[in-house]
Protein backbone atom coordinates (compact mmCIF):
# COMPACT_ATOMS: atom_id res chain seq x y z
CA UNK A 1 0.00 0.00 0.00
CA UNK A 2 6.68 4.59 -2.05
CA UNK A 3 7.78 9.90 -2.12
CA UNK A 4 9.93 10.43 1.07
CA UNK A 5 6.91 11.81 2.55
CA UNK A 6 4.75 9.01 5.23
CA UNK A 7 1.49 10.57 2.87
CA UNK A 8 -0.52 8.16 0.61
CA UNK A 9 0.72 9.68 -3.10
CA UNK A 10 -0.47 12.68 -4.57
CA UNK A 11 -2.56 10.93 -7.13
CA UNK A 12 -4.34 8.27 -4.88
CA UNK A 13 -4.91 11.21 -2.29
CA UNK A 14 -6.73 13.95 -4.80
CA UNK A 15 -8.92 10.92 -5.21
CA UNK A 16 -9.09 10.65 -2.02
CA UNK A 17 -9.35 14.21 -1.26
CA UNK A 18 -11.89 15.18 -3.65
CA UNK A 19 -15.12 15.17 -2.08
CA UNK A 20 -14.50 16.04 1.57
CA UNK A 21 -15.17 18.89 3.37
CA UNK A 22 -12.89 21.65 4.75
CA UNK A 23 -13.19 19.79 8.54
CA UNK A 24 -12.14 16.17 6.76
CA UNK A 25 -9.45 17.84 4.77
CA UNK A 26 -7.80 19.43 8.08
CA UNK A 27 -8.16 16.16 9.70
CA UNK A 28 -5.82 14.30 6.94
CA UNK A 29 -3.70 16.79 6.85
CA UNK A 30 -2.56 16.92 11.16
CA UNK A 31 -2.79 12.76 9.82
CA UNK A 32 0.32 13.55 7.39
CA UNK A 33 1.86 15.63 9.86
CA UNK A 34 2.05 13.50 12.96
CA UNK A 35 2.98 10.47 10.54
CA UNK A 36 6.01 12.86 8.89
CA UNK A 37 7.08 13.93 12.51
CA UNK A 38 7.07 10.22 13.68
CA UNK A 39 9.21 9.28 10.64
CA UNK A 40 11.61 11.94 11.41
CA UNK A 41 12.16 11.18 15.27
CA UNK A 42 12.26 7.47 14.55
CA UNK A 43 14.81 7.78 11.68
CA UNK A 44 17.14 10.21 14.35
CA UNK A 45 16.65 8.61 17.47
CA UNK A 46 15.11 4.78 16.61
CA UNK A 47 11.92 3.59 16.74
CA UNK A 48 11.92 2.07 20.42
CA UNK A 49 13.63 5.53 21.83
CA UNK A 50 10.83 7.89 20.06
CA UNK A 51 7.96 8.62 22.40
CA UNK A 52 3.87 9.99 21.67
CA UNK A 53 5.13 12.51 23.49
CA UNK A 54 8.37 13.92 21.29
CA UNK A 55 6.29 13.06 18.57
CA UNK A 56 3.35 15.22 19.62
CA UNK A 57 6.24 18.10 19.92
CA UNK A 58 7.40 17.99 16.62
CA UNK A 59 4.01 18.02 14.63
CA UNK A 60 2.84 21.20 17.27
CA UNK A 61 0.06 19.14 18.50
CA UNK A 62 -0.74 17.67 21.78
CA UNK A 63 -0.34 13.79 22.95
CA UNK A 64 -4.26 13.77 23.44
CA UNK A 65 -4.60 14.65 19.59
CA UNK A 66 -2.25 11.99 18.39
CA UNK A 67 -4.47 9.52 20.12
CA UNK A 68 -7.61 10.25 18.90
CA UNK A 69 -5.60 9.54 15.43
CA UNK A 70 -3.74 6.75 16.29
CA UNK A 71 -4.59 4.51 19.21
CA UNK A 72 -0.83 3.56 19.27
CA UNK A 73 2.83 4.17 17.76
CA UNK A 74 2.62 1.45 15.62
CA UNK A 75 -0.40 2.63 14.25
CA UNK A 76 1.07 5.96 13.19
CA UNK A 77 3.54 4.11 10.96
CA UNK A 78 1.37 1.53 9.34
CA UNK A 79 -1.57 3.51 9.27
CA UNK A 80 -2.04 5.38 5.87
CA UNK A 81 -4.19 6.14 3.44
CA UNK A 82 -4.25 3.31 0.85
CA UNK A 83 -7.29 1.00 2.81
CA UNK A 84 -9.30 3.86 1.97
CA UNK A 85 -8.62 4.20 -1.29
CA UNK A 86 -8.52 0.31 -1.65
CA UNK A 87 -11.85 -0.04 -0.43
CA UNK A 88 -12.92 3.50 -2.89
CA UNK A 89 -11.77 1.42 -5.87
CA UNK A 90 -13.62 -1.73 -5.24
CA UNK A 91 -16.44 0.09 -4.73
CA UNK A 92 -16.24 1.49 -8.55
CA UNK A 93 -15.73 -2.32 -10.12
CA UNK A 94 -18.85 -3.57 -11.86
CA UNK A 95 -21.10 -5.23 -9.01
CA UNK A 96 -21.75 -8.28 -11.52
CA UNK A 97 -18.04 -8.92 -11.39
CA UNK A 98 -16.97 -12.06 -10.18
CA UNK A 99 -14.97 -11.48 -6.48
CA UNK A 100 -11.78 -12.92 -7.46
CA UNK A 101 -11.39 -10.10 -10.22
CA UNK A 102 -12.67 -7.52 -8.58
CA UNK A 103 -10.26 -8.01 -5.93
CA UNK A 104 -7.47 -8.91 -8.38
CA UNK A 105 -8.25 -5.52 -10.56
CA UNK A 106 -8.05 -3.52 -6.90
CA UNK A 107 -4.96 -5.48 -5.72
CA UNK A 108 -2.67 -4.55 -9.07
CA UNK A 109 -3.70 -1.04 -8.85
CA UNK A 110 -2.79 -0.60 -5.76
CA UNK A 111 0.62 -2.21 -5.88
CA UNK A 112 1.18 -0.61 -9.06
CA UNK A 113 0.61 2.96 -7.02
CA UNK A 114 2.82 1.87 -4.24
CA UNK A 115 5.69 0.53 -6.31
CA UNK A 116 5.81 3.64 -8.66
CA UNK A 117 5.00 6.17 -5.82
CA UNK A 118 6.28 5.54 -2.49
CA UNK A 119 8.60 2.70 -3.03
CA UNK A 120 10.99 4.36 -0.72
CA UNK A 121 8.25 4.53 2.23
CA UNK A 122 7.17 1.46 1.78
CA UNK A 123 11.01 -0.20 2.39
CA UNK A 124 11.00 2.24 5.37
CA UNK A 125 8.14 0.27 6.57
CA UNK A 126 8.98 -3.01 5.84
CA UNK A 127 12.79 -2.45 7.53
CA UNK A 128 10.36 -1.31 10.55
CA UNK A 129 7.96 -4.25 10.58
CA UNK A 130 11.13 -6.68 10.18
CA UNK A 131 12.79 -5.48 13.38
CA UNK A 132 9.90 -4.54 15.72
CA UNK A 133 7.89 -6.77 17.06
CA UNK A 134 5.22 -4.93 17.81
CA UNK A 135 5.08 -3.98 14.43
CA UNK A 136 4.46 -6.91 12.90
CA UNK A 137 1.80 -7.59 15.14
CA UNK A 138 -0.02 -4.27 14.37
CA UNK A 139 0.40 -5.32 10.89
CA UNK A 140 -1.56 -8.44 11.01
CA UNK A 141 -4.32 -6.58 13.23
CA UNK A 142 -4.44 -4.23 10.41
CA UNK A 143 -4.85 -6.91 7.97
CA UNK A 144 -7.61 -8.85 9.43
CA UNK A 145 -9.53 -5.23 9.61
CA UNK A 146 -9.12 -5.15 6.04
CA UNK A 147 -10.65 -9.06 5.65
CA UNK A 148 -13.55 -7.52 7.46
CA UNK A 149 -14.12 -4.48 5.98
CA UNK A 150 -13.70 -5.68 2.07
CA UNK A 151 -15.71 -9.17 2.87
CA UNK A 152 -18.59 -6.96 4.38
CA UNK A 153 -18.59 -4.48 1.00
CA UNK A 154 -18.01 -7.72 -1.54
CA UNK A 155 -21.21 -9.38 0.55
CA UNK A 156 -22.94 -6.40 0.22
CA UNK A 157 -22.73 -5.93 -3.86
CA UNK A 158 -23.71 -9.62 -3.71
CA UNK A 159 -26.55 -9.79 -1.76
CA UNK A 160 -25.26 -12.03 0.97
CA UNK A 161 -25.07 -12.53 4.40
CA UNK A 162 -21.93 -10.09 5.91
CA UNK A 163 -20.59 -13.41 7.61
CA UNK A 164 -20.62 -15.53 4.37
CA UNK A 165 -18.32 -18.02 4.76
CA UNK A 166 -16.64 -18.54 1.28
CA UNK A 167 -16.16 -14.45 0.80
CA UNK A 168 -14.03 -14.40 4.12
CA UNK A 169 -11.75 -17.14 2.26
CA UNK A 170 -11.15 -15.48 -0.59
CA UNK A 171 -10.83 -12.25 1.07
CA UNK A 172 -8.41 -13.67 3.22
CA UNK A 173 -6.56 -15.75 0.58
CA UNK A 174 -5.95 -12.32 -1.49
CA UNK A 175 -5.20 -10.62 1.68
CA UNK A 176 -2.21 -13.78 2.34
CA UNK A 177 -0.83 -13.19 -1.18
CA UNK A 178 -0.44 -9.62 -0.81
CA UNK A 179 1.14 -9.89 2.65
CA UNK A 180 3.65 -12.12 1.12
CA UNK A 181 4.50 -9.82 -1.70
CA UNK A 182 4.64 -6.29 0.44
CA UNK A 183 5.66 -7.85 3.91
CA UNK A 184 7.50 -11.13 2.72
CA UNK A 185 11.27 -12.13 3.23
CA UNK A 186 12.53 -11.03 -0.56
CA UNK A 187 15.03 -8.72 -2.56
CA UNK A 188 14.26 -4.86 -1.96
CA UNK A 189 14.92 -4.64 -5.37
CA UNK A 190 11.87 -6.89 -6.19
CA UNK A 191 9.40 -6.36 -8.50
CA UNK A 192 6.64 -6.15 -6.78
CA UNK A 193 3.93 -5.79 -9.38
CA UNK A 194 5.76 -9.10 -10.70
CA UNK A 195 5.03 -11.17 -7.91
CA UNK A 196 1.64 -9.78 -7.53
CA UNK A 197 0.72 -11.07 -10.93
CA UNK A 198 2.74 -14.27 -10.02
CA UNK A 199 0.94 -14.56 -6.33
CA UNK A 200 -2.97 -13.54 -7.56
CA UNK A 201 -2.07 -16.47 -10.59
CA UNK A 202 -1.62 -19.15 -8.04
CA UNK A 203 -5.12 -18.61 -6.46
CA UNK A 204 -6.78 -19.08 -9.79
CA UNK A 205 -4.83 -21.40 -10.88
CA UNK A 206 -3.36 -23.58 -8.14
CA UNK A 207 -1.56 -26.09 -10.42
CA UNK A 208 1.13 -23.08 -10.94
CA UNK A 209 2.62 -23.90 -7.89
CA UNK A 210 6.39 -24.90 -8.67
CA UNK A 211 6.07 -23.98 -12.01
CA UNK A 212 9.05 -21.65 -13.39
CA UNK A 213 8.31 -17.76 -12.74
CA UNK A 214 8.86 -16.98 -16.55
CA UNK A 215 7.44 -20.48 -17.81
CA UNK A 216 3.59 -20.48 -19.40
CA UNK A 217 0.42 -19.48 -17.32
CA UNK A 218 -3.45 -20.25 -18.16
CA UNK A 219 -4.59 -16.46 -17.02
Amino acid sequence: MPSTSTSAPASAMAVAEADLGLRERKKLRTRRAIREAARRLIDERGYDSTTIEQIAAEAEVSPSTIFRYFPTKEHIVLTDDYAAFTIALLRERPVDEPPLAALRAVVTEMVRRLAEDVSEEYRWRRGLVRQVPAMRAQLGEAQDGMVEAVSQLLAERKGLPADNLELRVLVGAVTGALHQVLWGDHSEDTDLMEMIERALTVLEHPDAVGRPADGPRNV
